[in-house]
């Protein structure tokens, strides 16, 4: 949502001279511009998929009273844009009067379109402002309304995913300790499970019914919607617990069964492994899709020899052939770990393009903010060089050589823009 500035032509107009007709001729249609983005960020605000999820959300705690208080300044938003569009309807319609606007009709546009021209209720009271005062109180209640949707979708977005994962996770340990006797009541390690599984269970309808208590805003002063990240704190103590407690079966096995343990880890490791190119395989296909990046390394299939080695293995311990089996083990145990890292590094290499687009548009939208706050958003060349910079980075496949040059030519047009800007704060000439 664009702020206002100063009306074409009015720099340097004594206070109270009228506008002349080509002055308020471009008045109207920088309001009219300015009037079709705020409508465009008001209805994309509307439709945010974090806003839906908030309405529709049984709310708790402090997300249930800053929603509530986000509510209310977004009826108050559309109530001042309301506003806004009465003032530059009346305008227009004053303007089209007449071809040459008169005197008379000149200084009511000039009224409506410099001066108290909007009429706004606030807690009650009609107030009167000028339209730049309205644009200057939409953008601060639409930031501080997006600021609240984009951080509850991302807690959404982020921790849920994560615990029902790590609960997945959960229940196959859970399994694999009662096969080897290791229960509530029995084994210390089994009143951690069921300890981690109540955890587990809080952790996640607290998350749902509150998302902003898992919020931590940046400490950076990022002016950016949802400046922050999601509160991993518990989810992570969680994650440790329940990794200590699969260690500690691993100990058990070691003791009871070595060999089982030793082909179960292979299992797990191969699997991992197998899971992993498979998501390589499908992140690839992500990537040709929206990025136009030849050099996206193919991704090998999961290596049939280990896994039938890991099958040999099996027949030797099923037919008690030790001194077969514990060789086979120690090559297999090496060679699994090291198909496993070859799959996520290969899940890595596929996967960097989006890393990279992503970098792209973080450092993009920065510098446009930073633009914005030195009063340049309305800057010509920087606007084009913007858009050109923002199709390619939304754009599938995404040209990334090009997009970070075009990114790179936005930046540095910001920073020669931004330093006479600067001087001419400081005094200079």
């Amino acid at each position: 949502m664009g702020v206002s500035g100063p009306f074409p032509g009015s720099a340097g107009r004594p206070e109270g001279q009228a506008l002349d007709r080509d002055e308020a001729d471009r008045a109207l249609a920088r309001l009219g511009a300015e009037y079709d983005a705020i409508e465009s960020s008001l209805l994309a605000l509307q439709d945010h998929a974090g806003r839906r999820l908030l309405e529709g959300a049984d709310l708790t705690g402090v997300t249930k009273e800053r929603w509530a208080a986000t509510e209310r300044s977004i009826a108050v938003l559309w109530s001042h844009f309301d506003a806004y569009t009465a003032a530059l309807t009346r305008a227009r319609e004053v303007r089209a009067r007449r071809r040459w606007s008169s005197p008379d009709d000149l200084a009511e546009l000039t009224a409506l379109l410099d001066s108290t021209g909007a009429e706004v209720t606030t807690d009650g009271a009609v107030q009167r402002c000028t339209l730049r005062e309205l644009v200057e109180r939409m953008n601060g209640r639409y930031a501080r309304a997006l600021d609240v949707i984009v951080a509850a979708d991302s807690v959404w977005s982020a921790l849920p995913a994560r615990i029902d994962l790590l609960a997945a996770e959960l229940q196959r340990t859970r399994s694999l300790a009662h096969s080897v006797g290791v229960r509530p009541g029995e084994h210390p390690s089994g009143d951690d499970l069921e300890d981690i599984t109540e955890e587990l269970g809080r952790l996640r309808a607290e998350v749902i019914a509150d998302p902003l208590a898992f919020w931590v805003s940046s400490s950076t002063g990022s002016s950016a919607p949802g400046g922050g990240r999601p509160d991993t704190e518990r989810y992570d103590r969680a994650a440790r617990a329940l990794e200590d407690v699969r260690r500690e079966i691993e100990a058990v096995l070691d003791v009871r069964q070595d060999a089982e343990q030793r082909l179960m880890h292979l299992r797990d490791v191969l699997s991992r492994a197998d899971r992993t190119l498979t998501e390589a395989r499908q992140a690839r296909g992500e990537v040709l899709a929206k990025i136009a990046a030849s050099e996206v390394p193919a991704v090998s299939s999961p290596s049939a020899a280990l896994h039938e080695q890991l099958a040999a293995a099996v027949d030797y311990r099923r037919h008690a052939q030790w001194h077969r089996l514990s060789p086979l083990l120690e090559r297999l145990e090496e060679r699994a770990e090291d198909e496993l890292l070859r799959a996520r590094e290969s899940l890595t290499a596929v996967t960097a393009p989006l890393a990279v687009r992503a970098e792209l548009r973080g450092r993009l939208d920065a510098y446009k903010a930073k633009v914005a706050r030195h009063g340049l958003a309305d800057d010509p060349l920087l606007a084009e060089r913007y858009d050109a910079a923002r199709r390619m980075l939304w754009s599938a496949p995404c040209d990334l050589r090009a997009a970070a040059a075009a990114v790179l030519r936005y930046q540095q047009a910001a920073t020669e823009a931004m330093v006479p800007d600067q001087w001419d704060r400081e005094g200079g000439a």
